[in-house]
């Protein structure tokens, strides 16, 4: 006979289910899990490009247009991520099929786990030239250290991912923002002067930068929405924390291109005297969201190999580790590729919820093995997005990608 006192084991982060009400949380703590999630280091190599190849006026546009269009893309995954419940994973498995989603998990896992070890990567390379002259030693002991550390916030799941978002979110905010003021002032001239005039780029191709650096990880958007206590609440923290913490990074990297000449706040902390706030920022910025990369990747697998969720994290977070002054050197190019492949995922995830409502509603509904239009159509919308230079690819990718699978249906 089973024991009644036996204690029931919770699975906190609802890999194989919806997360029910009770588990649901408020506004601000979901404004800050997104708003940490924007916090992509990378995106300030974003803001370099756009300084260079546009005014002030070109980089406002930019930022409002490529911002709208990727708070558009974001907002309807977060909806449907917060109506539902279910993470990417599960959501593929209606719109893709159990076997089919295999497809998307393993896209989103490979992405994320990339730019997990490019992360650890990008705060153990220049932290360690600053400290230690370049020591390769000195260099994996911080790659293995953050690696350590975000390996385990990500374990403990969305728990560990609010604490870490609390922390880091205003610490990153206030001493970046600080930090890029201090800069100006110490330049010549306004800041519209100091961004020079335009070299011949256009807002287009701006806007697709600004989309391109975080549609990859936004395709991940449901991962964390789904724990919004609604619809409502997914969509307006989702949309805002896209529109401050993406403009935070990509004005970061744009001062610190026109001050130093370099892509990363941390050269213009240090250059102001403020080194150790500046290795705070660069990982807490980082952490936030490689915590939240390697929660995905954790999720994504789990679903490929029908694994428990925290193994396979700690299985990602190993690889991304081991691997990551290699990514670093060598993988960005890939992974900038893989980012033009997951738009098409998001727009089939969000077509087929809006499409067949009615099977988002009972978990028991029958699921099929593969179908076969939605796996098409992202082949498809990812040929085109990488192939067609013309436009924004990952727009290009979505509208290749929606067609193919709408067409699908008709057939279905």
């Amino acid at each position: 006979m089973q024991d009644k006192n036996a204690k029931r084991t919770v699975d906190v982060d609802y890999a194989e289910s919806a997360v029910p009400k009770e588990a649901r949380r408020g506004f601000l703590t979901m404004f800050m899990i997104m708003l940490g999630f924007t916090f992509f280091s990378a995106s300030m190599w974003v803001g370099q490009e756009l300084a260079q190849g546009l005014d002030f006026g070109g980089f406002v546009g930019a930022l409002l247009l490529g911002g709208s269009i990727l708070a558009l893309y974001t907002g309807l995954l977060g909806y449907v991520g917060a109506h539902t419940g279910l993470s990417l994973d599960l959501l593929s498995r209606r719109a893709f099929g159990t076997k089919g989603s295999y497809l998307p998990s393993a896209m989103i896992s490979l992405t994320q786990i990339g730019w997990f070890g490019v992360g650890l990567a990008m705060f153990a390379i220049p932290v360690a030239n600053e400290l230690f002259g370049g020591s390769d030693a000195a260099k994996w002991t911080l790659v293995i250290i953050a690696g350590i550390l975000m390996t385990s916030s990500a374990y403990f799941g969305i728990r560990s991912l609010t604490i870490v978002s609390y922390i880091a979110v205003p610490l990153v905010a206030v001493l970046g923002t600080v930090a890029m003021i201090m800069a100006v002032q110490r330049g010549d001239g306004t800041i519209i002067e100091q961004f020079g005039a335009s070299s011949g780029k256009t807002i287009i191709w701006g806007a697709g930068l600004v989309i391109g650096s975080f549609v990859s990880g936004g395709t991940a958007t449901p991962n964390f929405t789904r724990f919004a206590k609604d619809g409502r609440a997914g969509v307006i923290s989702t949309v805002i924390a896209f529109f401050i913490g993406n403009s935070l990074m990509f004005c970061f990297g744009a001062v610190s291109s026109i001050f130093v000449g370099g892509n990363d706040i941390f050269e213009v902390m240090v250059n102001l005297g403020l080194f150790y706030l500046a290795v705070l920022v660069l990982g807490f910025n980082i952490w936030t969201t490689n915590d939240n990369a390697l929660y995905s990747a954790g999720l994504g697998l789990a679903n490929i190999f029908h694994q428990k969720k925290k193994p396979m994290v700690l299985v990602s977070g190993i690889i991304g580790t081991a691997c990551a002054v290699w990514m670093y050197w060598n993988f960005v190019s890939f992974l900038n590729i893989l980012n033009c492949t997951l738009p098409p995922v998001g727009i089939i995830l969000v077509l087929s919820y809006f499409l067949h409502k009615e099977d988002y509603l009972s978990e028991g509904s029958a699921l099929k093995s593969v179908n076969w239009p939605a796996v098409v159509g992202v082949v498809l919308g990812a040929a085109v997005a990488n192939l067609l230079h013309w436009g924004i690819a990952s727009f290009n990718g979505m509208a290749v990608a929606a067609l193919c699978y709408l067409i699908g249906q008709k057939f279905d």
